[in-house]
């Protein structure tokens, strides 16, 4: 293993020892074994190059001062990725065999996970595809369980602090009733071209309203969004956000410091009601929004005056890091520890 400079990794992958495969034929599952090989041999007609028959996960391993390596809510990653592969077709792993292909993955990579003090973390890759060789539209036969892991620095580069976000009224994300509520390539290809013209105008990233009427806000490019008014955390509810075990997390924190919680339809124009908002998931835990451009009406929605993250905000990402780190007791269990 190389010299890894901790403290100056960004969010990109990075090889490691091995990583963790379990294929599906004739209807069951296999055994988890352990791979070099970081390449996949697939037809040039399997079903999830045509048909999009992929599902991933996202996850990060932490290392706390006391040296001990924990997992965030690695329970929640498997229901969620359980819930993609039945709204996409395609064989569930059979219960607790997510989390020990995960367990299995840390513990071969197991110098791959950054320490304490470098504010870097092992994200973890679980990903599930169809890979039988068809040209008509169904279901795949075989099936390919993939685990890696690459330890990884700030999604944004400047961390924990406030970004500039657009509203696209171009480009839907998903539909209702579609595939939004899955955490699926296609949900992310289709975000991609408003993703890059967000990036090309100065954001961070897009902000999409509801497919349906363009009235509700629904989420900030891959990421679930909330807010802050009144002493309330506030975040959508929508059938066509996917649930963020992030989001779901620190709605359980906000209650923890006493707040309300409202996860509710939040119309567009409420906006400029908002103290603080912020995007939220895995890769960035929160990122706070400084301001929310509107530029089809020429109006701006600004949260952070003074460009710094807002008190509340502030409050649930060290809560929420300090439990994933150890620096606090985890009283909701939601670390596994990696023995």
């Amino acid at each position: 293993m190389e010299n890894i400079n901790w403290s100056e990794l960004g969010f990109g992958y990075m090889k490691t020892n091995a990583n963790v495969r379990c294929e599906y034929h004739n209807g069951q599952w296999g055994e988890l074994e352990l791979h070099t090989e970081e390449t996949v041999n697939l037809h040039m007609a399997a079903t999830c190059l045509h048909y999009g028959q992929e599902a991933f996960e996202g996850l990060k391993a932490f290392k706390g001062k006391d040296g001990k390596i924990r997992i965030f809510r690695i329970d929640e990653n498997a229901k969620r990725m359980a819930s993609s592969c039945n709204g996409i077709c395609m064989p569930p792993l059979p219960e607790g065999v997510f989390e020990k292909a995960v367990l299995m993955a840390v513990k071969a990579n197991i110098e791959f996970v950054p320490p304490y003090e470098s504010g870097a973390a092992l994200y973890i890759r679980p990903v599930l595809f169809g890979y039988t060789p068809q040209i008509g539209v169904s279901p795949a036969k075989d099936y390919l369980f993939i685990v890696f892991v690459s330890p990884v620095g700030p999604y944004f580069k400047g961390g924990f602090s406030t970004n500039p976000y657009v509203i696209t009224r171009k480009y839907d994300r998903s539909a209702p009733l579609g595939t939004g509520i899955y955490k699926v390539g296609g949900n992310y290809a289709a975000s991609l071209a408003a993703h890059q013209e967000a990036h090309e105008k100065g954001y961070s990233s897009e902000f999409y309203l509801d497919a349906k009427e363009k009235k509700y806000i629904d989420e900030c490019g891959a990421a679930n969004f909330f807010a802050i008014k009144d002493n309330t955390y506030i975040t959508p509810k929508s059938s066509s956000i996917l649930p963020s075990i992030t989001n779901k997390s620190l709605m359980v924190l906000a209650e923890d410091l006493g707040l309300k919680v409202e996860r509710r339809p939040i119309a567009e124009e409420e906006l400029s009601t908002f103290e603080e908002a912020g995007a939220c998931g895995t890769a960035a835990v929160i990122s706070p929004i400084q301001r929310l451009d509107d530029l089809d009406n020429n109006k701006s929605y600004v949260f952070s005056k003074d460009g710094k993250p807002g008190p509340i905000s502030t409050k649930l990402y060290n809560k929420l890091r300090a439990i994933q780190y150890g620096d606090e007791p985890d009283t909701h269990g939601w670390i596994t520890f990696v023995e």
